[in-house]
């Protein structure tokens, strides 16, 4: 299918051909009709991209700034890929489109094929067909066209403000910047029986504000401004202002405080340098100053926004998802009318032809400018395609990639295209498949994980998705003949790990798991220190995991928590070093007060293993962020080994103490011994047993922390 992709290193913006989206639960597939390029959000985007590296670090200062914090930390070879890996990604473009329902399902079953609707978020891109979490998805009423409903997340913008300034009929309210949202924003303004006026440095949007949706307008230089004001306010000011300009200065927040009248009400929704002079107007008429956020309550909320989960309506009357359907029952009772505001439309395959228009580079007034998508074909909702690539000489072993997040592209797919013929890459997002395929040189990509298990030249399957679907595809692999990779964790329950057992013991295949940290350059300095001392060791490992907010994925049905996603790393390494088996476990965590604190973020844990070892895991959310991640003390046998972050390490022996400086975490040498023994027939470089236990072990520490009681692993 076709979609617009901007390269971000270099800002190129192309029509691209991807693979069509996965329908998945909790999902609607939608076939586009039309979709509304937001010239003020697009625009800052595009220009970004476009900009060179100083000008994107001038632009996104946050950047920058973590950009120095991983250098401390990670040093200058690791903060280089993540650098690359962040400007060599493709952006998908757009928010705002309406098309038909192809497929439904929502857990409302509230969605039939054939629905005309209207769709929001970073979901609705420009593409042909496009993959809509069920809350971000409204039906558009018969009498409304698609063209217009084209415009309803916009219009839940504007919806967004009007509510945050909370009008009632007869209110005097100023609107600055009649831009796209600005019109909208007085056209709902003047159906709620507000007076409206409107100003604007454009003369053109004056006019049309004038004719569309405004009582009254003037241009921001006009010198009559404040006498027309105070002519339309009786000499009181304004109830409210809503912002809904852009500006590089705080010119709009001053303006907008020497017009309203005392205890009078400052709804931001542009992107307005927040600057808001004391005196003499803000603190003498003890004005309110109010942020709109995007479409409504529910944004960036990914529970509500993707996990599906509405709020009660009783308690939060209007959602995103309730001020898009009121933004289209406006436009079906004619309440809102956008069609004056549609200046140009254009088909899909001359969208670098509106891209000009909203940057500059073709010089013509617009405002709002819309994409068709006018083909009926079905050859378009492809979920696999080929790319073209030079040929490369055959190799044994041949890779089908699932999942290809920043992670796969900094640490998995450089190293493992050096050792093997890349076959295909599948991700839930078509451009991102492209994305991959083009960069890594891949020669299909593809939205649908059946390509990779039915492909029978593929041989070697690596798995990067999130935790939850990894035990499924673990052994939907196996079973299809594949050789298996997966990052941790390998399963989130006991059931999951039980079914891997038994597929796996049902083939002859090697399943390896991501545990790196005992492939690095210091782990093996310390199982050679160690692994020749029979007397039992003492392990402390303390990790400084850094706070993660409670929205995030990894504490959803996703992500499995933290425990399970990142724990099993630390367990694992314990093995390795002691070359035992966890006999028991024990796990304490402690509990705040505080709601941004998740449980289980700060705990220790005590293993038990079976050659007599103890190794200690104290795991922290709470910690300094200046403070390196992780430190590992091993002691037995008069000997200690001390690891800083795996860049560093002292040896103490008898009287000698010796430093090592050899950083890494391992993924390099992992990915080649999982290679080699592929290529020579030999056992998975983590035995199956090993694993297992790292496994079982890990789910045993949850159980522990929710019964506050040892529990055995493996018994004697």
């Amino acid at each position: 299918m076709k979609q617009v992709i901007q390269d971000f290193k270099t800002g190129k913006l192309y029509l691209g051909e991807v693979p069509a989206p996965k329908i998945i639960p909790g999902y609607v597939l939608v076939r586009n009709r039309y979709s509304l390029i937001s010239a003020g959000t697009e625009r800052m985007t595009v220009s970004a991209a476009r900009a060179s590296l100083l000008g994107k670090a001038r632009q996104r200062p946050d950047l920058v700034r973590m950009v120095i914090e991983n250098l401390k930390k990670e040093g200058i070879a690791e903060t280089l890929k993540k650098v690359k890996t962040k400007l060599s990604s493709s952006r998908e473009l757009g928010y705002s489109s309406a098309g038909e329902v192809l497929i439904s399902m929502d857990t409302n079953n509230y969605f039939k094929p054939g629905d005309r609707v209207a769709c929001g978020g970073n979901y609705a891109c420009h593409a042909e067909l496009i993959l809509v979490p069920q809350n971000l998805v409204a039906r558009v009423p018969d009498s409304v066209d698609l063209d217009l409903a084209a415009f309803t997340t916009v219009g839940a913008i504007a919806m967004q403000g009007v509510r945050q300034a909370d009008p009632k009929i007869g209110d005097l309210v100023c609107v600055i910047g009649l831009g796209l949202i600005g019109q909208i924003t007085a056209q709902i303004l003047k159906a709620n029986g507000c007076q409206v006026f409107g100003i604007d440095i454009s003369e053109k949007m004056i006019e049309l504000g004038k004719e569309l949706s405004c009582h009254r307008a003037l241009t921001r230089s006009a010198p009559n401004l404040y006498s027309e004001i105070d002519a339309f306010t009786a000499g009181h000011g304004f109830d409210s202002v809503i912002i809904t300009a852009s500006a590089k200065t705080n010119d709009p927040l001053v303006l907008a405080t020497q017009i309203l009248r005392k205890k009078g009400i400052i709804v931001l929704v542009g992107a307005v340098p927040i600057v808001v002079p004391r005196d003499p107007d803000f603190y003498r008429k003890e004005l309110e100053l109010k942020m709109s956020c995007s479409y409504g309550p529910g944004r960036y909320d990914q529970q509500y926004e993707e996990g599906g989960k509405d709020y009660p309506y009783g308690y939060v009357r209007w959602t995103e998802n309730r001020n898009m359907e009121a933004f289209l029952k406006l436009m079906e009772t004619r309440k809102v009318n956008v069609r004056p505001l549609i200046t140009h439309v254009f088909d899909i395959d001359k969208a670098a032809e509106a891209y000009d228009l909203i940057t500059g580079e073709r010089k013509e007034f617009y405002i709002g400018v819309l994409l068709s998508y006018g083909t009926e074909k079905d050859e378009w909702v492809k979920q696999s395609i080929s790319v073209k690539h030079e040929s490369t000489p055959e190799q044994e072993i041949r890779v089908g990639f699932i999942g290809a997040g920043s992670f796969a592209q900094k640490y998995l797919i450089p190293e493992v295209r050096t050792k093997s013929k890349l076959i295909s890459v599948v991700t839930a997002h078509g451009i991102t498949a492209r994305n991959v395929a083009d960069k890594f040189g891949f020669e299909r990509c593809s939205s649908n994980v059946d390509d990779i298990f039915t492909d029978p030249k593929i041989n070697t399957v690596f798995i990067a998705t999130r935790h939850n679907t990894h035990a499924g595809y673990v052994i939907a692999a196996i079973k299809s003949g594949k050789h298996v990779f997966v990052e941790k964790p390998l399963a989130l329950n006991y059931d999951q790990l039980e079914k891997i057992v038994e597929a796996y013991n049902n083939s002859n295949r090697i399943l390896m798991v991501g545990f790196n940290r005992r492939f690095s350059h210091m782990a093996g300095e310390a199982y050679n220190i160690f692994s020749g001392i029979s007397h039992p060791k003492i392990i402390n490992y303390r990790i400084n995991a850094g706070y993660i907010p409670p929205e995030h994925w990894i504490y959803s049905e996703e992500g499995g928590g933290r425990i399970l996603g990142e724990v099993c790393h630390f367990v694992d390494f314990i093995q390795f070093v002691t070359n035992s088996i966890p006999r028991r476990v024990f796990a304490e965590c402690i509990y705040s007060q505080n709601a941004k604190m998740p449980a289980h973020d700060n705990l220790i844990i005590t293993i038990h293993l079976m050659d007599g070892s103890v190794g200690v895991i104290s795991y922290t959310s709470c910690g300094s962020s200046k403070l390196e991640k992780e430190r590992i003390e091993i002691h037995g046998g008069g000997n200690s080994f001390i690891i800083n972050d795996f860049r560093e390490a002292v040896i103490y022996r008898t009287n000698r103490v010796k430093k090592l400086k050899k950083p890494g975490k391992g993924h390099k040498e992992e990915i080649e011994q999982f290679m080699s023994s592929i290529e020579n027939g030999l056992p998975s470089p983590i035995s199956f047993e090993s694993i297992y236990y790292t496994t079982l072990a890990t789910l045993k520490i949850v159980d522990s922390l929710r019964t506050g009681i040892p529990l055995e692993v493996k018994s004697e």
